[in-house]
């Protein structure tokens, strides 16, 4: 029911208001007593969340409606409503005839595995904590959440500039909201000086300017404005906000890779640590060694990153597809706050392009091969692998990870499809071809 990062699906196949009113009662039921519940601009978010809603009150917990929200916005209500957990109805990045719903901690993490495993468990058996007339949960509305997150933006970015009112001032920021919930990524930027051209800003959960997911093919306008354009950088987002991605002045989509090294050089210090998934780029490893500070690697999926982010030591947190979590802030991928972290570095640091040319690019290598009982071949290739290299050069929390001293390989089942995905990077094209051979080799036998 769950995948990595909530439940995801067409609405009226796989999400429907009969899913939404069980996750709101098994929420409750789990002992939240009062429950946060926001909505991305999506056609069907109002009757989902209204489900959710009557989910939760129906077994006792007092509700309260933040209305048509940011993901993150909606993660950091919950600890200022003093509640026990958040709903957010969102298929983050996915198109238009898809919904979903995702279940926030107050310390602003995603519910993790037990969590979730918990709630899928009584949705299934139908175990829930029905109140009688007078046992039924309140409802309230909020109207400024979206306000209180541009607040702590805002905060945020003055502190680091010692309380300057206007740091960013003389910055022009580009921001594609992608007819998503993240408006508030131009209202901060504003406040803190920027001058914002905003495109896409209109709330439509059709998503009819681009595709909602910020990938260089869908921001292609956003790219070329900025290039065209004064600004000095540009901003985009999925229809949640939970996901930032970037271009330079001269319109170079940034690579997620290059994005997460120039988020964790500028906040590590020595003995510091920074979260990542296992398919992160050789540049990361090297920005980190460069300052003292190094990466522990995690599964794929900003789950599994925030979870790693509330070890100690670890000062940031991000994956490749334009999550960023900064563990001291909120463990909630928050890209208003990523928005307004990076127009914070360019305003230090200048030129966003010669920033980006900093940060080394490494051959990355990959290819798909379909086969049956992916996961038994996976658990083959396991033991071949784990007899093959020493035991501090493989990871296995996700796919099969093999470390080596020109670079890394990858084999891993794909979630969806009956196929097992093989990457291979090294810091030469020759070495990164070996590592994929090596895989190859490893898969071929197994399968």
């Amino acid at each position: 029911m769950f995948g990595t990062s909530g439940i995801r699906g067409p609405v009226g196949d796989e999400v429907t208001a009969e899913l939404a009113l069980s996750v709101g009662r098994a929420v409750a039921s789990e002992g939240a007593t009062t429950v946060v519940v926001g909505r991305d601009p999506r056609e069907s978010g109002e009757l989902l969340a209204d489900a959710a809603k009557a989910g939760a009150r129906e077994c006792g917990a007092d509700v309260v409606d933040l209305g048509m929200v940011s993901t993150p916005t909606l993660a950091r209500s919950v600890t200022r409503h003093d509640a026990d957990a958040g709903i957010v109805v969102t298929a983050s990045h996915n198109p238009a005839p898809d919904n979903g719903l995702k279940l926030w901690n107050p310390s602003g993490q995603a519910f993790d595995t037990d969590q979730r495993e918990r709630i899928e468990s009584r949705i299934l058996d139908e175990e829930f904590d029905l109140q009688a007339w007078d046992g039924l949960g309140s409802a309230s509305t909020e109207d400024d959440a979206t306000a209180h997150h541009v607040d702590a933006l805002v905060a945020s970015i003055r502190e680091e500039f010692d309380g300057e009112a206007t740091p960013l001032e003389g910055l022009s920021v580009a921001v594609d909201v992608g007819n998503g919930a993240g408006g508030e990524t131009a209202d901060a930027l504003t406040e803190l000086g920027a001058h914002v051209h905003t495109l896409n800003a209109q709330p439509d959960g059709r998503f009819p300017a681009r595709p909602s997911e910020p990938t260089a093919e869908n921001c292609r306008a956003l790219s070329a404005f900025v290039a065209e354009s004064d600004a000095d950088l540009g901003i985009a987002h999925d229809g949640d906000a939970d996901r930032m991605r970037a271009a330079t002045e001269s319109g170079q989509f940034v690579s997620g890779d290059t994005l997460l090294a120039l988020f964790a050089r500028a906040v590590v210090s020595e003995g510091d640590r920074v979260a990542a998934p296992l398919n992160v780029s050789l540049a990361v490893d090297d920005e980190l060694e460069a300052r003292g500070a190094s990466l522990t690697r995690t599964r794929v999926g900003d789950v599994f990153v925030a979870e790693r982010a509330t070890d100690p030591n670890v000062v940031f947190g991000g994956e490749s597809s334009g999550a960023w979590i900064w563990p001291d802030e909120t463990l909630c991928p928050d890209g208003p706050l990523a928005a307004c972290k990076l127009a914070a570095i360019v305003a230090r640091g200048g030129s966003l392009d010669a920033q980006v040319d900093e940060i080394a690019t490494y051959p990355l290598l990959r290819e798909n091969r379909e086969v049956e009982g992916k996961y038994d071949v996976i658990a083959r290739i396991e033991e071949a692998v784990t007899a093959a290299y020493d035991d501090e050069q493989v990871e296995t929390i996700d796919g099969v990870h093999v470390q080596t001293d020109e670079g890394w390989f990858l084999i891993r089942a794909s979630g969806t499809q009956p196929l097992v995905r093989v990457k291979a990077q090294a810091r030469s094209e020759a070495d990164a071809e070996e590592l994929l051979a090596s895989a190859l080799e490893f898969l071929d036998d197994a399968a």
